[in-house]
């Protein structure tokens, strides 16, 4: 294994142990979209096998969402400490550190989506076959990258507190509005159109789409590979000017 594949691997598995240790994303990240799915699906009679897959699907992104998301938290902290100040001076270039981030925001967003989707599984009887299984889940994973970024991007630009808030703020917003709560077919058509437009919106339609055995639609893929290169921008201008003030 190459010198930098190493540290890096090893800067990501530290960064993972920190943030898994931490109780407060266990609740926000687990616990939370579990209760939030098992509440909106089995309160008033709700038994409709599609509405129960549907549903799986966006509170599983919506909690991977707030992992990624969490991610900025970490970063803002280590400014304030002086831990990333300490990174500057070792072998671990910036890409590095930046690499061993979004590695890190790949782990911890894995157990939100595998609480929710087995709460689907065990709880509420949604069945598909295996590979339909794997493929929602790989989906989500991969889809939750634009998020990963965007976390990061808050974290480097801005204060632990200030980062908490706008991270708070863009989980509900991307949440609300992208339809992770409730169907964007209960929206108005101007909120419906502006939904369309969202990253979280297309991160819950190609996994829907999966689980109904359907191919990803073209439009939600390019949405996100937009967005991704967006929020990819951001982290790395961020990045840049924590490196001028740090």
């Amino acid at each position: 294994m190459s010198t930098a594949l190493s540290t890096t691997t090893a800067y990501a598995r530290l960064e993972i142990r920190r943030t898994l240790r931490d109780q407060g994303f266990v609740i926000s990240t687990l616990g939370v979209p579990v209760l939030m799915y098992l509440l909106f699906t089995n309160l008033g009679g709700q038994d409709d096998p599609a509405f129960r897959t549907g549903a799986m699907v966006g509170m599983a992104a919506y909690g991977a969402l707030g992992a990624a998301l969490s991610l900025g938290g970490g970063v803002a902290e280590d400014k304030s400490t002086g831990w990333l100040r300490q990174l500057r001076v070792t072998p671990m270039t910036p890409r590095r550190v930046v690499a061993g981030r979004a590695l890190t925001g790949a782990v911890v967003v894995l157990p939100a989506i595998t609480a929710v989707m087995l709460a689907g599984g065990l709880v509420n009887g949604v069945r598909m076959p295996p590979l339909q299984w794997v493929a929602v889940a790989l989906a989500l994973w991969l889809g939750s990258l634009p998020f990963t970024l965007l976390g990061l991007g808050n974290g480097y630009r801005l204060t632990p507190q200030a980062t908490g808030a706008v991270n708070v703020a863009c989980n509900l917003g991307l949440a609300v509005v992208g339809g992770l709560w409730f169907p964007v077919s209960l929206f108005p058509g101007w909120l419906a159109a502006l939904s369309s437009w969202t990253p979280t919106h297309r991160f819950a339609e190609v996994g829907t789409a999966l689980a109904g055995g359907d191919a990803p639609p073209a439009a939600a893929l390019l949405v996100l590979a937009a967005w991704t290169a967006l929020f990819g921008a951001y982290a790395a201008v961020s990045y840049r000017r924590s490196a001028r003030t740090v």
